[in-house]
């Protein structure tokens, strides 16, 4: 049974307390928040031990792996504190919004056989996984295309885009790890960005609205889409196109009922609202790779250097953004 210590109380941390519990190879021992209720309340609902310094699951020696869904700006010292405490990680994304704190992160741990999983729960989604295995068994031959659609039903609270790091760190991020997941690395991005004229965008230095064209390593091109709002929901699509054909995952709804009348066909129930109604089932799975490629002793699918690279992608963007022009990758 694997012993795990979730850092983070929040609504992500929610998430990530029902993956461990319903996973049959793990318990839930610590909850560990900065806000007491947080901690309490979480720990209280799965039989945990609750506190407020995530030291003391660190110290407690029947803990085996630590799940980061704290704030971004805990991350690298988390991760650093609880290798060197010898325990696995699994962290949510991004690892942070400075490059420099990252280096330094994996210079700090580098030398005592890190165990640290990214939580970039979108490539355990079913139907994009699916997509990837199919055009890599060759089915639409080579890969000339990828279009990645990614539109939140509505805009973040104007005081988290203040700290939130920016749409391509924050919003982007798992759009660019998306992408590699399906193309690999990538040598050049080119951006463009509007406000769409609003005005708490514009005061955050932030965008309503994004799309990203990259170049892949191997001549693929990527398209990426975004929108902080979307009128009909929580629009996440994907499609593969090659010389034989594409693959394509479409949004998710409630039910696959459609409804064909005279004054409408293919007419389909709503969307899925937002992540979590969408992702439950990636969430699990992601959690499921932890725990089985701890037990087999191996690297986890998703990795550090993925993290990395997924934010070497945004700060491309946001060069790219700023300066109108395509900005050269070097290293992935």
């Amino acid at each position: 049974m694997l012993r795990v210590a979730l850092f983070g109380a929040g609504r992500i941390g929610q998430v990530h307390a029902r993956s461990i519990t319903e996973h049959g190879g793990a318990h839930l021992t610590w909850v560990c928040d900065p806000i007491e209720t947080a901690a309490t309340t979480l720990a209280e609902a799965y039989r945990a031990k609750s506190s407020l310094d995530p030291q003391d699951a660190l110290e407690d020696p029947s803990v085996d792996a630590v799940l980061i869904a704290s704030a971004t700006a805990t991350h690298t010292d988390l991760i650093r504190r609880s290798v060197l405490a010898g325990k696995k990680v699994l962290c949510e994304k991004p690892i942070d919004l400075d490059m420099a704190k990252i280096d330094a992160c994996w210079s700090d741990i580098a030398g005592h056989a890190p165990f640290v999983m990214l939580g970039f729960n979108r490539r355990f989604d079913p139907s994009f996984r699916e997509v990837r295995e199919r055009a890599a068994a060759g089915e639409i031959g080579p890969i000339r295309a990828v279009r990645i659609t990614s539109r939140d039903p509505q805009p973040p609270p104007a005081a988290y885009l203040g700290v939130s790091g920016g749409m391509f760190r924050d919003m982007t991020i798992h759009d660019f790890d998306m992408a590699r997941f399906q193309l690999g690395d990538f040598v050049e991005v080119q951006a463009m960005t509007s406000t769409n004229g609003l005005e708490m965008f514009e005061a955050a230095n932030d965008h309503a609205q994004a799309i990203v064209v990259m170049r892949a390593a191997s001549g693929a091109l990527c398209t990426i889409v975004n929108s902080r709002s979307c009128a009909y929901g929580y629009d996440q699509r994907l499609e593969a196109f090659g010389d034989l054909g594409s693959l394509e995952a479409g949004n998710l709804t409630a039910t696959a009922v459609r409804s064909f009348s005279a004054k409408e066909t293919e007419a389909a129930g709503p969307v899925l609202n937002f992540f979590l109604e969408r992702y439950m089932p990636a969430y699990k799975a992601e959690f499921a790779e932890f725990v089985t490629a701890i037990r087999e002793d191996r690297a986890p699918s998703v990795g550090f250097a993925d993290g990395r690279a997924a934010l070497v992608l945004a700060e491309a963007a946001i060069e790219s953004v700023a300066t109108g022009k395509t900005v050269q990758i070097t290293g992935g």
